[in-house]
Protein backbone atom coordinates (compact mmCIF):
# COMPACT_ATOMS: atom_id res chain seq x y z
CA UNK A 1 0.00 0.00 0.00
CA UNK A 2 1.06 3.62 -0.98
CA UNK A 3 1.12 6.41 1.50
CA UNK A 4 0.81 9.74 0.51
CA UNK A 5 2.79 12.89 2.54
CA UNK A 6 2.64 16.36 1.22
CA UNK A 7 5.78 18.92 2.31
CA UNK A 8 5.80 22.34 2.36
CA UNK A 9 9.03 24.31 2.28
CA UNK A 10 10.20 28.16 2.19
CA UNK A 11 11.74 28.92 -1.16
CA UNK A 12 10.55 28.21 -4.42
CA UNK A 13 13.10 25.54 -5.63
CA UNK A 14 13.03 23.84 -1.89
CA UNK A 15 10.88 21.27 -3.29
CA UNK A 16 12.73 20.39 -6.73
CA UNK A 17 16.11 20.18 -4.38
CA UNK A 18 14.54 17.49 -1.95
CA UNK A 19 12.96 15.46 -4.48
CA UNK A 20 16.14 15.14 -6.52
CA UNK A 21 17.59 14.19 -2.86
CA UNK A 22 15.13 11.83 -2.28
CA UNK A 23 15.73 10.25 -5.77
CA UNK A 24 19.61 9.84 -5.32
CA UNK A 25 18.25 8.38 -2.00
CA UNK A 26 16.18 5.89 -4.19
CA UNK A 27 19.12 4.62 -6.00
CA UNK A 28 20.56 3.56 -2.89
CA UNK A 29 17.02 1.80 -1.55
CA UNK A 30 16.15 3.97 0.97
CA UNK A 31 13.13 4.90 -0.50
CA UNK A 32 10.43 3.30 -2.91
CA UNK A 33 8.86 6.37 -4.75
CA UNK A 34 5.73 5.65 -7.09
CA UNK A 35 4.73 9.19 -8.18
CA UNK A 36 6.27 12.54 -7.09
CA UNK A 37 5.33 16.16 -7.88
CA UNK A 38 6.44 19.79 -7.30
CA UNK A 39 3.96 22.25 -6.94
CA UNK A 40 5.79 26.17 -7.16
CA UNK A 41 3.66 29.55 -6.02
CA UNK A 42 5.64 32.48 -7.39
CA UNK A 43 5.28 35.94 -5.80
CA UNK A 44 2.39 36.82 -7.49
CA UNK A 45 0.54 33.68 -6.55
CA UNK A 46 0.54 32.07 -10.27
CA UNK A 47 1.33 28.31 -9.02
CA UNK A 48 3.21 25.78 -11.11
CA UNK A 49 3.04 22.26 -11.15
CA UNK A 50 5.97 19.77 -12.68
CA UNK A 51 4.66 16.09 -12.60
CA UNK A 52 7.97 13.79 -12.31
CA UNK A 53 5.87 11.14 -14.79
CA UNK A 54 5.18 12.89 -18.02
CA UNK A 55 2.18 10.18 -19.21
CA UNK A 56 1.66 12.25 -22.30
CA UNK A 57 5.55 11.97 -23.63
CA UNK A 58 5.76 8.39 -22.27
CA UNK A 59 2.50 7.30 -24.09
CA UNK A 60 3.99 8.97 -27.01
CA UNK A 61 6.86 7.44 -27.27
CA UNK A 62 5.09 3.90 -26.54
CA UNK A 63 2.41 4.60 -29.14
CA UNK A 64 5.10 5.25 -32.02
CA UNK A 65 7.37 2.17 -31.09
CA UNK A 66 4.47 0.10 -31.23
CA UNK A 67 2.66 1.64 -34.11
CA UNK A 68 6.07 1.11 -35.87
CA UNK A 69 5.86 -2.10 -35.51
CA UNK A 70 2.78 -2.57 -36.27
CA UNK A 71 2.69 -0.82 -39.50
CA UNK A 72 6.17 -2.66 -40.99
CA UNK A 73 3.90 -5.78 -39.84
CA UNK A 74 0.96 -4.52 -42.10
CA UNK A 75 3.38 -2.76 -44.23
CA UNK A 76 5.05 -6.37 -45.26
CA UNK A 77 0.98 -7.54 -46.45
CA UNK A 78 1.26 -4.66 -49.41
CA UNK A 79 5.23 -4.79 -49.84
CA UNK A 80 5.97 -0.92 -48.48
CA UNK A 81 7.35 -2.40 -45.28
CA UNK A 82 9.37 1.62 -44.52
CA UNK A 83 5.50 3.44 -45.70
CA UNK A 84 3.91 1.29 -42.95
CA UNK A 85 6.26 1.59 -40.23
CA UNK A 86 6.79 5.47 -41.03
CA UNK A 87 2.91 5.87 -40.82
CA UNK A 88 2.30 3.35 -37.93
CA UNK A 89 4.82 5.22 -35.53
CA UNK A 90 2.62 8.72 -36.45
CA UNK A 91 -0.45 7.27 -35.84
CA UNK A 92 0.83 5.28 -32.71
CA UNK A 93 2.66 8.34 -31.15
CA UNK A 94 -0.36 10.52 -31.85
CA UNK A 95 -2.86 8.43 -30.08
CA UNK A 96 -0.13 7.42 -27.62
CA UNK A 97 0.24 11.30 -26.59
CA UNK A 98 -3.56 11.94 -26.27
CA UNK A 99 -3.83 8.21 -23.87
CA UNK A 100 -1.24 9.31 -21.79
CA UNK A 101 -2.47 13.22 -21.33
CA UNK A 102 -6.19 11.54 -20.46
CA UNK A 103 -4.67 9.02 -17.77
CA UNK A 104 -4.37 10.03 -14.26
CA UNK A 105 -1.81 7.79 -12.87
CA UNK A 106 -0.32 8.25 -9.06
CA UNK A 107 -1.36 11.43 -7.34
CA UNK A 108 -4.68 12.86 -8.61
CA UNK A 109 -4.80 15.79 -10.25
CA UNK A 110 -7.34 17.99 -8.85
CA UNK A 111 -6.10 17.52 -5.56
CA UNK A 112 -2.30 18.90 -6.49
CA UNK A 113 -4.62 21.98 -8.31
CA UNK A 114 -6.68 22.65 -4.91
CA UNK A 115 -3.57 22.10 -2.20
CA UNK A 116 -1.46 24.12 -4.55
CA UNK A 117 -3.68 26.92 -4.56
CA UNK A 118 -3.27 27.25 -0.60
CA UNK A 119 0.61 27.51 -0.16
CA UNK A 120 1.95 30.74 0.57
CA UNK A 121 3.68 33.01 -2.40
CA UNK A 122 6.76 32.54 -2.87
CA UNK A 123 6.67 28.83 -1.65
CA UNK A 124 6.79 25.59 -2.76
CA UNK A 125 5.47 22.40 -2.21
CA UNK A 126 6.66 18.47 -2.41
CA UNK A 127 3.97 15.51 -2.76
CA UNK A 128 5.47 12.38 -2.47
CA UNK A 129 3.19 9.04 -3.08
CA UNK A 130 5.62 6.15 -1.88
CA UNK A 131 5.63 2.13 -0.77
CA UNK A 132 8.61 2.52 1.48
CA UNK A 133 10.85 4.29 3.31
CA UNK A 134 13.52 3.64 6.09
CA UNK A 135 12.78 6.86 8.37
CA UNK A 136 16.00 6.58 9.90
CA UNK A 137 18.28 7.37 7.20
CA UNK A 138 15.43 9.36 4.68
CA UNK A 139 14.46 12.03 7.68
CA UNK A 140 17.79 13.45 8.48
CA UNK A 141 18.51 14.03 5.13
CA UNK A 142 15.30 16.47 4.48
CA UNK A 143 15.39 17.89 8.00
CA UNK A 144 17.89 20.76 6.65
CA UNK A 145 15.55 21.77 4.05
CA UNK A 146 12.38 22.66 7.26
CA UNK A 147 9.79 20.97 5.72
CA UNK A 148 6.28 21.40 7.39
CA UNK A 149 3.53 18.93 6.84
CA UNK A 150 0.78 20.06 5.20
CA UNK A 151 -0.93 16.57 4.43
CA UNK A 152 -0.31 12.94 5.07
CA UNK A 153 -2.11 9.45 4.49
CA UNK A 154 -0.44 8.10 7.35
CA UNK A 155 -1.84 6.95 10.65
CA UNK A 156 -2.31 9.36 13.08
CA UNK A 157 0.35 8.08 15.25
CA UNK A 158 3.09 8.26 12.39
CA UNK A 159 2.21 11.52 11.16
CA UNK A 160 3.17 12.60 14.90
CA UNK A 161 6.13 10.74 14.53
CA UNK A 162 7.03 12.49 11.29
CA UNK A 163 5.84 16.06 12.55
CA UNK A 164 7.93 15.40 15.98
CA UNK A 165 11.23 14.29 13.73
CA UNK A 166 11.24 16.97 11.23
CA UNK A 167 10.43 19.64 13.89
CA UNK A 168 13.59 18.86 15.81
CA UNK A 169 15.32 20.60 12.55
CA UNK A 170 13.17 23.47 13.00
Amino acid sequence: MSNLVVLDFDGIHTADEVLNKLRALEKEYLIDLEDACVVERDQSGKVHIKQAVNLAALGAATGGSRGALWGAIVGLLFLNPLAGMAIGAVTGAGAGAIAGSLTDYGIPDDFVKKLGDTIPKGSSALFILFRSVNEDKVLPEIEAYKPRVLRTSLTNEAEQKLRAALAKAA
